[in-house]
């Protein structure tokens, strides 16, 4: 099976699973109060180029976003994001079971523009509404598209405007950042957002996402919303030791940089063959319209996730490659094709 259905498919890159064995007889102090999630949250600190960052480690993407936006809001304040957001369609609605209402904004592409931003902001009028605060974007997109820098630039412009806070999940964002003809670095999202996740889970770790908090007001009891929504690890070292292994040099990057590599071949591909995609192919996410009887001659030897409703002749599926993608695996495909 040529396994295309996901990026978190796989265990964990062989060097963080040693380090994880050989740091296996040792006994660490618990809740993220230990050497290694120092150790790697000061590692952070310096990729991001802002020392005063507060860096917290988590479990999971979802679990990472809930706790945030629950902790970053009052009760009245509203959430701002795209309609394929992941807040929005993917996470069973936890952000609004904490009682803050996901707005959500359409787009043919994944993203937020400023123009959409202010437009929602300005039709919020009065006490009688809820008061939009927070934006959210992902990078990469739920569409595997890609936010420049400029972009992000003029977003967070719209947000300084309207005194909204700006979040950035990034469960993709080694690939986002890797991506053919991008100049947004990690500093630069120190920067541009006031706070912004950075994803293990879906680039080569077992499990974990980093949370980087840089607006100040933001920070204050952070710890305290994470224990009351379980999302303090007690064996804390085992997510500090896997950011620490992706970070101490550039393994974080070469495993995004792979992974946009196979998606760069597995396109080429299937552009060879005329087919057509939803989006340009930016990262490791790929959404192309195939007849429905190749995808049927293809689901036997194949995982992939079918992404919207079956058409009558055609559909779209979603592929996606990953740090363990081979070129063994593009090349089957390519035969079945």
């Amino acid at each position: 099976m040529i396994f295309l259905k996901n990026d978190y498919g796989l265990g964990a890159h062989p060097r963080i699973l040693k380090a994880l064995e050989d740091a296996n007889s040792s006994y660490f102090p618990g809740y993220g109060l230990d050497p290694v999630c120092e150790e790697a949250a000061s590692l952070l600190r310096g990729r991001v180029e802002c020392e005063e960052a507060d860096v917290h480690f988590l479990t999971g993407g979802t679990q990472t976003n809930l706790t945030a936006l629950s902790a970053f809001l009052r009760p009245h304040h509203a959430v701002l994001a795209a309609r394929t957001a992941h807040i929005y369609t993917h996470e069973t609605g936890s952000i609004e079971a904490c009682g803050h209402k996901v707005i959500p904004l359409p787009s043919e592409d994944g993203k937020l523009t400023p123009l959409q931003i202010e437009e929602a902001v300005l039709s919020h009028t009065d006490e009688h509404m809820v008061k939009p605060r927070l934006v959210y974007l992902s990078n990469t997109t739920e569409l595997g598209s890609v936010y420049s820098r400029d972009e992000l630039e003029a977003v967070r412009a719209v947000c300084e405007k309207y005194s909204l806070y700006l979040y950035l999940d990034g469960a993709h964002l080694g690939c986002a950042l890797i991506a053919d003809g991008q100049n947004l670095t990690l500093a630069d999202l120190s920067h541009l957002t006031d706070a912004f996740s950075i994803g293990g889970t879906k680039n080569g770790a077992l499990f974990g996402e980093a949370l980087v908090i840089t607006n100040d007001r933001l920070k204050e009891d952070f710890r305290f919303h994470m224990k009351q929504k379980g999302a303090m690890l007690a064996k804390g070292w085992l997510l500090g030791l896997q950011f620490r292994e992706l970070f101490k040099d550039d393994l974080y990057f070469e495993l995004a940089r792979h992974a946009n590599e196979m998606a760069r071949l597995l396109s080429g591909a299937l552009m060879g063959g005329g087919y057509e995609f939803l989006l340009p192919p930016a990262s490791n996410q790929l959404f192309v319209r195939l007849p429905n009887m190749l995808i049927e001659h293809l689901r036997p030897s194949v995982a992939f996730e079918p992404w919207d409703a079956p058409g009558d002749r055609a559909s779209v599926i979603r592929l996606v490659t990953s740090w363990g993608t081979t070129e063994e695996d593009i090349m089957e495909f390519m035969k079945l094709l």
